[in-house]
């Protein structure tokens, strides 16, 4: 693991793998410029049950725009699914979203994945928010959306639209400050994100974390199997 990560946040790569990264990481720096609300990791963890609830209740948006309710979100239903909540975007962003979210690579959405994409929405085209509020019929899941945008600005402590090892580190000390444990407890939650293990999180890697977090992304695997 010592090899993975380096001693320094100045060891990142240079440079976002996609377009839709290099979007993300200048959505979250413009949004870090701001400042968060949150005052320590613990003030994230009593959230989750209340986000937890909003975004269970995205699942009838979901099995709205699963036409063919097969489970999963193909691209020509996304492509239908913005049209619907008149969200702007063209075809290479959509399609950019659809690979970046489809994390199994098996050409479809889940609905773990679909509440991802809605937020990296919310967060790269933020205008359309109130127009999917609306269409959506869910009031709350803006105010969802944007407490998640604040949890990462917590954790961004140098601003750069990621999060490293050494700023969780920091962020868990904060909150366990004298705990012995708080070195592991930060190593194990920055695992948990670091999906690629580049050593640097994204905002969408931390949004895949979240849903973990709270669990929909179990719940959606014990449906699957029964």
């Amino acid at each position: 693991m010592g090899g993975v990560f380096g001693k320094s946040d100045s060891l990142r790569c240079s440079a976002p793998e996609s377009k839709l990264e290099a979007k993300m990481v200048e959505a979250m720096q413009k949004r870090a410029s701001e400042g968060s609300s949150m005052k320590s990791f613990n003030s994230i963890i009593m959230k989750f049950s209340k986000i937890d609830e909003s975004l269970r209740n995205c699942k009838t948006i979901f099995e709205r725009f699963d036409e063919d309710s097969n489970g999963a979100i193909d691209p020509e239903e996304l492509k239908r699914c913005f049209q619907n909540l008149e969200i702007s975007a063209t075809e290479e962003e959509i399609n950019d979203l659809f690979k970046a979210c489809d994390i199994n690579e098996n050409m479809g959405i889940k609905f773990n994945e679909f509440i991802v994409l809605l937020c990296l929405v919310y967060l790269l085209k933020e205008p359309a928010a109130a127009r999917v509020k609306s269409s959506m019929g869910l009031p709350s899941l803006e105010a969802t959306f944007e407490t998640l945008v604040d949890a990462f600005v917590f954790l961004d402590k140098n601003k750069d639209g990621y999060v490293s090892k050494n700023e969780m580190v920091q962020a868990i000390n904060e909150t366990t400050t004298g705990e012995r444990s708080s070195g592991r407890i930060a190593m194990k939650r920055f695992e948990e994100m670091d999906w690629d293990k580049n050593g640097m999180v994204t905002f969408k890697e931390f949004l895949f974390a979240f849903t973990c977090w709270v669990g929909i992304d179990d719940a959606e695997e014990e449906e699957d199997d029964e």
